[in-house]
């Protein structure tokens, strides 16, 4: 297949791309069609890497209101609503739902998606059906997992033992949730009990860490010294750290200095921390967004991802990337041209490297020919205009593809 005059991520001039066997065979001006080669016209058309969805639960999508829904808004009602679903759990339940969400992903370009499944379960009933999952819809969508523990590792019976037969049954990423342990001591050895279990099963590491709005929660020290110490680094991820939004701004350059040396990955929630966060304010009301800005100005790696669609946390949710970005730029204040122009990295590039994709991901020669296209030149466009994914193709296999919008004004 030949893709003719496209702009590959903002590029100005537009250029061909030559699909052989699933991969990126030749990207240049005015290649030459072959003798019954399909062409497919690009012109005015924007093409990047797929997306890369880095932060949700698949597991408790489409669960909003299932029993009751979450009337306070907040981060621990929504806890307490799933705890409630949770009864009601089987594993045809997950993977249906989960099947209707990896297709709307697919619909939106995301093809690959790092998941955090809740393993405070004795049973494992979610883990066991989204590891199923995983192989049946891996033609179109690669799911990574991270073995989540809701309601701590200490702070739950039998909590280490469950992390550890998650990792063994295959989950990709060991988790933990520092903030929600019942002492700090508890989150502590938390974090080490995470390390330790993540290096015997040589797994990656992503940690709910400080979601909340308490600036004395300070497990992300603790984080990044042993990302930095055990020599893990970027196989580390921090998720959410929205207690940095109420960091006071002399401890923040302290940590700053350790944040940059740990070499560890920032994953942002928008819309859900945005919606979670500032609960216990009266006014003025935190935003509860970490500080992407800052972190992205001083080259640490953030990325942003949904969180959660239609479930406890976020009553809605339609699996499209471009509502994190829209309401990360608006809430971190980066809504300057270049800031907007390059805000599709959030979900791509950045987004790849906290996932660990490798030198596989992206749009150059040799590659699995693996890309979306949209209908705008550019991505300050397609975000402004809300412009749809027209197509979006795996290893040079079309999976999912949307006509442009066409809006008549009769004035």
């Amino acid at each position: 297949m030949l893709f003719k005059n496209g702009h590959i991520e903002n590029s100005v001039e537009a250029v061909d791309i030559r699909v052989t066997d699933g991969k990126f065979e030749q990207i240049g001006a005015n290649l030459e069609a072959r003798p019954g080669e399909e062409v497919v016209d690009c012109t005015d058309k924007l093409i990047l890497p797929p997306f890369v969805e880095s932060h949700v639960h698949l597991d408790t999508c489409l669960t909003a209101g299932q029993p009751r829904w979450n009337m306070s808004g907040t981060l621990f009602e929504g806890i307490e609503r799933w705890e409630e679903r949770k009864e009601f759990l089987t594993k045809e339940d997950v993977k249906n739902r989960v099947n209707k969400v990896v297709r709307m992903q697919a619909a939106n370009g995301v093809q690959h998606v790092r998941t955090h499944v809740d393993i405070n379960d004795p049973k494992l009933t979610a883990l066991e059906a989204i590891l199923e999952l995983r192989e049946e819809v891996k033609d179109f969508i690669d799911i990574q997992i991270v073995a989540f523990p809701q309601y701590g590792i200490l702070s739950y019976p039998k909590g280490k033992e469950l992390l550890e037969e998650a990792l063994k049954m295959g989950a990709d990423a060991a988790g933990a949730i520092p903030h929600f342990e019942f002492t700090r001591e508890y989150s502590v050895e938390s974090l080490n009990i995470c390390f330790e279990l993540a290096q015997k099963y040589n797994k990656l590491i992503d940690v709910h860490c400080d979601e909340i709005d308490d600036e004395a929660s300070r497990g992300l020290e603790t984080l990044a010294t042993r990302a930095y110490e055990t020599g893990m680094r970027d196989m580390v991820t921090a998720s959410h750290t929205t207690a940095m939004h109420s960091y006071n701004n002399a401890y923040m350059i302290r940590l700053m200095r350790l944040l940059k040396m740990s070499g560890i990955n920032f994953v942002a929630n928008p819309c859900v921390n945005m919606h979670l966060g500032g609960r216990v304010d009266t006014y003025p009301k935190r935003r509860s967004l970490t500080r992407v800005k800052e972190l992205t100005a001083e080259g640490c790696n953030v990325s942003f991802g949904n969180d959660d669609i239609f479930d406890p946390w976020n009553p809605l949710g339609n699996a499209s990337m471009r509502d994190a970005v829209f309401m990360g730029l608006y809430a971190g204040h980066m809504l300057g041209y270049e800031e907007i122009m390059n805000s599709y990295k959030f979900v791509t590039t950045n987004a790849a490297r906290t996932l660990h994709l490798g030198d596989g991901y992206g749009i150059k020669e040799g590659n699995d020919a693996s890309f979306v296209i949209m209908n705008a030149k550019n991505y300050y466009d397609a975000l402004n205009y809300d412009e749809p994914v027209l197509a979006s193709y795996k290893n040079g296999k079309l999976i999912a593809k949307t006509e442009p919008k066409k809006t008549e004004v009769f004035v």
